[in-house]
C-alpha cells in the first residue's frame, strides 16, 4: 500500500517552541482546513517544566466554536466567565462551547508547580454548525471513569467523542463527530473502519502503521472515504482519529476566533480590544492581548 492508496492528505506540523515544551499544529493546515468539525489540532508537550514553573495561558476569547482539552500526562486548571473551575486529568475531557462568545484561562495547578508539573495532550477546536455558532456558551467535563473503552488485538482504545467500534461516548456533539484515543501494544492492531465522512490519524507517540504504510509521528494523515484498514504497531504507539461530518460551508480563523462569517470575527475583535467580553472570575487580573499577526489564521 502507498500513502496514494489511503490518504487524501498528509499534513504535516508547524511546531511552536513556547519556552519550556514545544507545539505540534497540524490543522488549521495551508492545504486544508477542517476534517469533519476539527479546525485546530495541538499536540502540546511531552515536557516536564521546571520546578516552580508551570502553564500559564491567561484569559482569552473564543467564539463560534467548542475546545476539546484531552490530557495523556499532568494537570490542567479550566477556570472561564461561565464561572467554571474544573481541573482536568488524563483521559477525561473537557469540553467548553463557545458560542456567540466565552473567555478562559489555563493554568498548571499550584499543587503540582513546587516539583515542577508535567505536561503532554492534545487540544483541539470543533467548528460549530452555522446554526449553532451563536448558541449561549457552556462547560461540560466528562472524568476518564465515563468513557467507553475497547480493547481486543493489543489495542485499548478510548471513545472521546461520538460512536465508534459500537460504543458512544457520553460526550455532547454539536454536528457528527469521531474522537479516539488509541493505544497500541507492541504487536498490537485494531480495526479503522469506515465510521464517518472524513477522518484522519495522528500519531502522538511511538511507531505505527496503516496496512503497513508507516505514519511519522505529529503528522495527520487524511483517510479516504469509506477506506477501511488496519492500524498496526511494532514497538508500541499512542494514535488519535478524529473526523466527522463536513463542515457547512468554509470556516475563517483569526487568532482565538472561528466563524462562517469574516464580519463576525472582525466584530469579535473589535469586542476583545474594547473590553466587552466578560471576566474569568477567579482569574481576572490579566488578559492575553489582541495579536496583530496572530499564529492561527485562516488559509484560502
Amino acid at each position: 500500500m502507498t500513502e496514494d492508496d489511503a490518504f487524501i492528505q498528509v499534513l504535516r506540523p508547524v511546531t511552536h517552541d513556547l519556552g519550556g515544551f514545544k507545539v505540534h499544529r497540524t490543522l488549521p493546515n495551508k492545504e486544508r482546513t477542517t476534517v469533519g468539525p476539527f479546525i485546530f489540532f495541538d499536540q502540546m508537550g511531552p515536557a516536564h517544566l521546571p520546578p516552580g514553573e508551570g502553564l500559564d495561558v491567561r484569559p482569552h476569547p473564543h467564539i463560534n466554536l467548542a475546545t476539546v482539552t484531552y490530557l495523556f500526562a499532568g494537570a490542567i486548571d479550566h477556570r472561564d466567565s461561565l464561572g467554571t473551575a474544573q481541573t482536568i486529568a488524563p483521559g477525561a475531557v473537557n469540553l467548553m462551547t463557545a458560542g456567540h462568545g466565552i473567555v478562559h484561562s489555563e493554568r498548571s495547578p499550584a499543587g503540582a508547580r513546587p516539583g515542577g508539573p508535567e505536561l503532554s495532550g492534545i487540544q483541539t477546536w470543533l467548528a460549530l454548525p452555522s446554526d449553532k455558532e451563536e448558541m449561549d456558551p457552556a462547560f461540560e467535563h466528562v472524568a476518564k471513569e465515563a468513557l467507553p473503552v475497547i480493547e481486543g488485538g493489543g489495542a485499548t482504545a478510548r471513545v472521546v467523542m461520538g460512536r465508534l467500534w459500537g460504543e458512544t461516548a457520553p460526550v455532547t456533539c454539536h454536528s457528527e463527530t469521531i474522537y479516539a484515543d488509541i493505544a497500541l501494544a507492541p504487536g498490537g492492531n485494531i480495526a479503522i473502519d469506515p465510521e464517518a465522512d472524513e477522518r484522519a490519524l495522528y500519531v502522538a507517540d511511538g511507531d505505527a502503521n496503516l496496512d503497513g504504510q508507516a505514519l511519522e509521528p505529529t503528522t495527520l494523515y487524511v483517510l479516504k472515504p469509506g477506506y477501511a484498514a488496519t492500524l498496526r504497531s511494532e514497538r508500541g504507539a499512542r494514535v488519535m482519529l478524529c473526523g466527522g461530518a463536513p463542515m457547512d460551508g468554509p470556516r475563517h480563523v483569526f487568532w482565538n476566533f472561528v466563524s462562517s462569517r469574516r464580519d463576525r470575527i472582525n466584530q469579535a475583535k473589535e469586542d476583545w480590544k474594547a473590553q466587552r467580553f466578560p471576566t474569568v472570575p477567579g482569574d481576572d487580573k490579566e488578559r492575553i492581548p489582541l495579536p496583530e499577526v496572530p499564529k492561527t489564521v485562516s488559509y484560502p
